[in-house]
């Protein structure tokens, strides 16, 4: 057992659970390697090795985690190698655009009642989903903020 080991069954465990809710298990393997790995920029041959992924399939996963707003990256003057690394407060804005969708998601299923008619039998299905959204949207509209700072200090 090296002394990595125990770091990639953590990453392990992050990208299976994240794959509950459809990440892909190389995306979740990125983003649990990158919360972990030192130095926290790496390369995507250093992502590659660490985590076992072929650059091809790591490529598509680094753009994807990079478009969800998981992933920053930048070059080096001198070099054409590009280093990810985690982008700074990236769950509070990944949490906060899904938050946004959740709103998004309002004014569809909005549109889809008056679509139907609110009587219809189908807009029973459309009205579930239109519930749990807008339950959804009420509890974040009232929830507090998170507070990092305070966090990091309890733990």
């Amino acid at each position: 057992m090296t002394e990595q080991d125990p770091l990639l069954e953590w990453v392990e465990r992050v990208a299976m659970y994240l794959a509950r809710d459809g990440v892909p298990p190389i995306a979740g393997r990125v983003l649990g390697w990158l919360m972990v790995c030192d130095p926290p920029e790496q390369s995507a041959g250093q992502i590659s090795q660490a985590i076992g992924a072929s650059r091809a399939s790591l490529t598509s996963n680094l753009r994807l985690l990079t478009s969800m707003g998981f992933l920053t990256w930048r070059t080096r003057p001198g070099e054409r190698t590009v280093y990810y690394r985690m982008a700074e407060d990236a769950w509070s804005v990944v949490a906060r655009k899904q938050i946004e969708g959740i709103s998004s998601f309002l004014d569809i299923t909005r549109d889809g009642l008056d679509l139907v008619g609110r009587q219809d039998e189908r807009a029973r299905r459309i009205h579930q989903a239109h519930a749990m959204f807008e339950w959804m949207a009420k509890v974040f509209e009232n929830a507090p903020p998170p507070n990092p700072a305070q966090d990091e200090e309890e733990t």
